[in-house]
């Protein structure tokens, strides 16, 4: 509770080893959680435990085993990048010496060894954003809480955040907890989601398992005349999801395929492409959004404000 604000409300869960992303829309309470395993917030009521350590009596414990990289800007722009580096090994209770030599080997692992000694000012956003993944990742945690990590990347920098963090969960044993508005990035680097809405648990499953519970759909690329196809595809008792010169339609039996070429025939329209459509994590994300009744559209409702900082009360 933030006074009368409920901001996560019975929230039960067992996260296991592996790659998790962490869904919601802004204020959902994903930055609240976060804040709560990590022991910096206590809870109001309940109880609850992250590698054996209680979340609201032992939080300077899991913090020694947990990385942090948190979505605000958390560098200190008048230290160079193997300083701040170091500095966060050290408040992760690592002495000096271990700090500074775990600090040269994190930081070139995340593509920053000749770029050590500048100042982080001089950085880069993608510079910057590699900076705290160091930080975090300096005193070897065993679980990596990541928020927006590809946030103001360009492709290459994202891409290679993304591989960064698959290598922590794949080589390195390791677990991540990853909150991104950015489904593709999420669905490259995670296994399961649990999805937040509203202060509660919605969603706690693989992205593997939501796919199967998705009804299938076949993908029909329309020419020469979208709407009247739409529209005839719904007179004939189809459902349809629209976009663009694209129907996605509810496949409802082995005849389905049939009756979508005969209504193109008969309107007059062309198919140019007919094929069954894959849902991706952003297509289930909205999906369930929609049965939630939530006036979220696409995933840029899901953009934290630069100003705010989201629901990281």
């Amino acid at each position: 509770m933030y006074g009368p604000h409920m901001a996560l409300d019975d929230v039960n869960l067992d996260l296991p080893r592996g790659a998790i992303g962490i869904l919601g829309p802004n204020g959902a309470g994903k930055s609240t959680l976060f804040k709560c395993l990590l022991g910096l917030i206590t809870t109001t009521s309940g109880q609850g435990t992250v590698l054996g350590y209680d979340v609201r009596t032992q939080g300077d414990l899991i913090r020694a085993r947990i990385g942090y990289m948190p979505e605000y800007d958390s560098l200190d722009p008048d230290l160079n990048a193997i300083d701040q580096v170091r500095y966060s090994g050290e408040l992760s209770g690592m002495n000096p010496a271990a700090a500074m030599q775990r600090a040269h080997e994190v930081l070139e692992y995340v593509g920053l060894r000749d770029q050590r000694y500048r100042k982080i000012e001089t950085f880069s956003t993608g510079m910057k954003q590699a900076t705290k993944l160091a930080c975090a990742l300096v005193h070897d945690p065993e679980i990596l809480i990541c928020d927006e990590p590809t946030n103001g990347l360009d492709q290459r920098a994202r891409q290679f955040m993304l591989e960064t963090l698959q290598r922590t969960v794949k080589d390195g044993g390791g677990t991540v907890l990853m909150s991104s508005h950015v489904m593709d990035d999420v669905q490259e680097v995670c296994d399961q989601i649990v999805m937040i809405h509203k202060g509660r648990v919605v969603v706690n499953r693989s992205i593997v398992d939501l796919a199967q519970q998705i009804e299938r759909e076949v993908e029909a690329v329309i020419w020469g005349g979208a709407s009247k196809m739409e529209d005839a595809l719904l007179d004939d008792g189809l459902k349809v999801r629209r976009l663009g010169r694209v129907m996605r339609v509810t496949i409802e039996d082995e005849d389905t395929i049939q009756r979508i070429l005969t209504v193109a025939a008969e309107i007059g329209v062309q198919v140019r492409e007919l094929r069954e459509y894959e849902p991706d994590l952003e297509d289930i994300f909205l999906l369930i959004m929609e049965k939630l009744g939530s006036e979220v559209k696409g995933t840029a409702d899901l953009m934290t404000s630069a100003h705010t900082g989201g629901d990281s009360r």
